[in-house]
């Protein structure tokens, strides 16, 4: 072997500790601790408020995914209908005081007839159905607008 291979390996293992990076132990009950600590106390935070009424009733619309039909339902407060396998009911439908065609808060429960149970059961807003949507691999429900009059 050469000598300047030598004095190269030579270099490499005495430059080594210098490049070696510091480890740090930190015990786990001090970790845990951290974990376990409560959270500082925060205020809750408070959307903008406005003031609504209470329709008679609301208009929801209903998509078959699976044929494409899509059916407007028009429906009294406390009624509820028959679609397919669905049964929907209109609990509630609320709109702004000062914009009544401007949204709806509908609440709404869905139930699936053949399984006798719950698919949906909440609000549902009108300006925006993703918010709170129902989630079913055949049909979507949601909420266009309150009956006022």
């Amino acid at each position: 072997m050469r000598l300047s291979h030598v004095l190269f390996a030579i270099a490499l293992l005495l430059a080594s500790p210098l490049g070696a990076q510091e480890i740090v132990v930190t015990p786990l009950d001090d970790l845990l601790q951290d974990l376990t600590a409560p959270p500082p106390q925060q205020e809750p935070t408070v959307g903008p408020t406005i003031d609504v009424m209470a329709g008679l009733g609301g208009e929801l619309r209903v998509l078959d995914k699976l044929t494409g039909a899509v059916t407007n339902l028009r429906l009294q407060q406390g009624d509820s209908v028959q679609l397919g396998f669905l049964s929907v009911a209109m609990i509630e439908c609320r709109y702004p005081v000062d914009n009544p065609s401007g949204d709806a808060f509908t609440y709404i429960e869905v139930m699936d007839r053949k399984e006798n149970a719950v698919l949906f059961a909440g609000w549902m807003l009108a300006s925006a159905p993703a918010l709170n949507a129902m989630d079913h691999p055949r049909y979507d429900v949601w909420a266009l607008r309150c009956i006022t009059s």
